[in-house]
């Protein structure tokens, strides 16, 4: 007998174009797109927008405009943008989301993990007491408890309180 895990959702992810280039160089440069791609905020060095596949609810990353694999050579400026809105941005998902911590992170080119290794880009993951179970550590399987729209309005609307640079 073969177990089937049904995810009707992932129907718009299967059958929707695929963006063509560096998807991150295609979400800077469409603002107009921004509700459809779920860019949370943009300024003029670096973007944030939700993470398409996400670890726990409220997966979102901190993206350079700049297209760049290397961090090293990547503005002052822009690393010091980054960064305060990485500080801004834990304050929201702890003290908005209620998250009971937030795991911060960048894989740095192919061999450290990176997904989409062209582009550096920053990861802030909001954890939960008890928010990995069995089937995390026995199916290699994530629960995601909540809709993903859903979520991603309810860190938008925070956005106005948490993010001011």
């Amino acid at each position: 007998m073969q177990d089937i895990l049904y995810a009707p959702w992932r129907d718009e992810y299967v059958t929707q174009e695929k963006i063509k280039g560096c998807v991150f160089c295609h979400i800077s440069t469409h603002p107009q797109e921004d509700a459809s791609l779920h860019v949370l905020y943009r300024n003029e060095y670096c973007f944030m927008v939700m993470n398409k596949y996400p670890y726990t609810p409220g997966h979102f990353m901190i993206i350079p405009h700049m297209h760049t694999d290397r961090l090293e050579e990547l503005p002052s400026e822009v690393w010091l943008n980054m960064s305060k809105l990485a500080q801004q941005s834990v304050k929201l998902l702890k003290e908005g989301l209620g998250a009971n911590g937030v795991n911060i992170g960048m894989n740095l080119g192919k061999a450290a993990g990176a997904g989409i290794a062209e582009h550096i880009h920053m990861h802030l993951v909001p954890r939960w007491e008890r928010d990995t179970n069995f089937i995390t550590a026995v199916a290699h399987t994530r629960v995601y408890s909540t809709d993903f729209e859903k979520i991603y309005k309810k860190i938008k609307s925070f956005i106005p309180k948490y993010i001011n640079i």
